[in-house]
């Protein structure tokens, strides 16, 4: 099995084994492992011992995590940058023998870089289908799921992570324009991808089964000035998910929302249509989040037993105790 853990753990299972096989062996309360040799746990091994325990319990869970998604679909959308893209990986990297990757966009070339990079880091275990699409075009959303190859329709998990922000404008000028692409990628798209594949989970056993994640926002719980619109936007999210998980209580169908706090990616950038000074005196001081930090809690959340629901992560970097409450460091 391919995972993170593997090579240090037969690193430490030689040590060890070469020299207590022949001890006599007790219980340690507390490990998932707990038999060990008695000389071992007060000896200068012991450590050793310990750290051993402590592996070969990560990669029995990484197996865990692995073996849940094993053939299984998973739709990204905004997979292109930042969050989506790193989920990607992760999703690749979590379950490397048998997984299907809808990777959706609107910049194509960037997906197809990525579906390269992911076959040539896990191989050939995991199938990858880029597909431009724009969640903010409803026509484009209703001929999504039919347009797929057969192999990918049944899909399992959708992350809905494509969202901007624009500007920092403040009523009564705030442009039009930048509401109405807000609202339709981040509300009107989370809304349109979720009933185009909820129609696919309805049809499984014990009145359906999938898993919906929502990738929202610490703003859409702490609004702040200058942002209301795309606060308005994650509120919205918000309220849906919550919402959904209630409609489909008598499902299998998992409703999960993911909340990042600050997290270095190209929505700054974006936010201040391509000045990339500004985006990064957003950052100035700090130690953000990264993509990566983000897509290790999706996996985790769709990784875990059916009957777990992940429903409601708020992810802070140490620094930050609400959307404007942040510690920067002087410089």
């Amino acid at each position: 099995m391919h995972n993170h853990y593997t090579g240090a753990f037969r690193t430490f299972a030689s040590i060890v084994n070469t020299r207590i096989t022949c001890l006599p062996q007790v219980h340690v309360a507390g490990s998932r492992f707990p038999t060990v040799p008695a000389a071992a746990v007060a000896s200068p091994l012991a450590p050793l011992i310990h750290r051993w325990h402590r592996i070969r319990t990560m990669a029995s869970s990484a197996a865990a995590a692995s073996k849940r998604l094993e053939g299984k679909t998973i739709v990204i959308t905004g997979a292109s940058s930042g969050i989506g893209r790193s989920t990607a990986f992760e999703f690749a990297r979590t379950a490397p023998q048998n997984l299907k990757l809808v990777l959706t966009a609107r910049r194509v070339d960037a997906l197809r870089q990525i579906a390269a990079d992911i076959t040539k880091e896990v191989g050939d275990g995991v199938k990858v289908l880029p597909v431009q699409l724009d969640v903010s075009n409803p026509e484009a959303v209703r001929g999504f799921v039919s347009g797929l190859p057969e192999e990918f329709r049944d899909i399992d998990v959708l992350v809905n992570n494509a969202g901007l922000v624009k500007g920092v404008a403040q009523a009564p000028n705030i442009a039009e324009e930048d509401m109405d692409v807000m609202f339709q990628t981040n509300v009107t798209g989370v809304i349109n991808m979720t009933q185009a594949v909820l129609a696919i989970f309805k049809q499984r056993p014990e009145g359906g089964a999938g898993d919906i994640i929502n990738v929202g926002s610490i703003a859409g719980r702490d609004p702040y000035a200058g942002g209301s619109i795309y606060c308005a936007t994650k509120a919205a999210v918000r309220s849906f998910s919550e919402s959904l998980r209630k409609e489909l209580i008598a499902t299998r169908i998992r409703v999960i929302e993911i909340d990042p706090g600050q997290v270095e990616t190209e929505f700054s950038v974006v936010r201040f249509y391509g000045d990339k000074s500004k985006a990064d005196a957003v950052y100035a001081g700090c130690e953000p989040l990264t993509p990566d930090d983000i897509a290790e809690v999706i996996v985790f959340a769709a990784s875990r037993r059916q009957n777990v629901v992940i429903a409601d992560t708020l992810i802070f970097p140490s620094h930050q105790a609400g959307a404007g409450v942040l510690h920067r460091k002087s410089t």
